[in-house]
């Protein structure tokens, strides 16, 4: 299974797909239009032309993952409009939004890191 972790390195591919390719030909593409290797554990992301569909790529160090997400209705509501760029970094929790649907651009999410308040820290029971 695939866990969107903070840590996870994930790339949009800015332009549609023909979504008649499997994985090998996907591969193909990270490697040779966005100079990158596909077996880093990187998971990619595409879109059909009608925006109607998404697909996410990615290898896990014992084999490949193809994931389609085809919606029912409605088509994706955003996507990076970049014609200059191939690929557009994306964090987890904006993949999380966009996968349902929602607007990664305009949801605020919590700083992946937060400094603990003191008193939250040192409210330990007593053991007497």
């Amino acid at each position: 299974m695939i866990q969107l972790i903070p840590q996870l390195k994930i790339l949009l591919a800015c332009q549609p797909v023909d979504f008649r390719r499997g994985i090998d030909a996907l591969a193909a593409l990270c490697r040779k239009e966005f100079d990158s290797d596909p077996m880093l554990g990187t998971l990619y992301v595409f879109r059909n032309r009608r925006g109607t569909a998404l697909k996410m790529l990615c290898f896990d160090g014992v084999g490949w993952w193809l994931i389609t997400r085809r919606y029912s209705s409605g088509r994706i509501r955003w996507w990076p409009d970049q014609p200059e760029t191939l690929v557009h970094p994306l964090a987890a929790q904006q993949l999380a939004v966009l996968l349902y649907q929602g607007l990664p651009d305009q949801a605020s999410f919590a700083p992946p890191w937060r400094t603990i308040p003191h008193a939250a820290r040192s409210s330990t029971p007593d053991s007497s």
